[in-house]
């Protein structure tokens, strides 16, 4: 994943308009800004239990997570973020990287930027 497509917290999405010329996008165009996260959530995917994941990055679309469970695109499964109800998603990619779903409806403005800004990346040390 390029380090461009990707925005840090800092760039958190505030303008109203950004989010209405979305809506009307289809969900493969990646129209909407996607930002490193570090959220602790829970995916489960139908007709199984609930595991741990990472959210690696998000969008008003979509998300990345570290799940290593095989998946194939089209597979329905379900994100609990901290704090929020589980969120319908389906896979539209599985790879080394984890796993990337596309929300079933966008988020709402306010709630995904709650989570840039309470769940940025955190460095490294060593």
């Amino acid at each position: 994943m390029a380090d461009s497509i990707v925005r840090k917290p800092s760039e958190i999405a505030n303008d109203d308009e950004q989010l209405m010329s979305y809506g009307i996008a289809p969900h493969e165009n990646r129209c909407a800004p996607r930002y490193r996260l570090s959220i602790p959530a829970k995916m489960r995917f139908s007709c199984s239990s609930s595991f741990p994941v990472e959210v690696t990055d998000m969008s008003l679309a979509g998300f990345a997570c570290d799940a290593l469970t095989a998946s194939p695109a089209g597979t329905l499964c379900w994100l609990t973020l901290p704090g929020l109800g589980a969120l319908e998603a389906e896979v539209v990619r599985h790879d080394n990287d984890g796993i990337g779903c596309a929300f079933k409806n966008l988020l709402n403005l306010a709630v995904f930027n709650h989570y840039v800004r309470k769940y940025p990346v955190k460095n490294k040390v060593g």
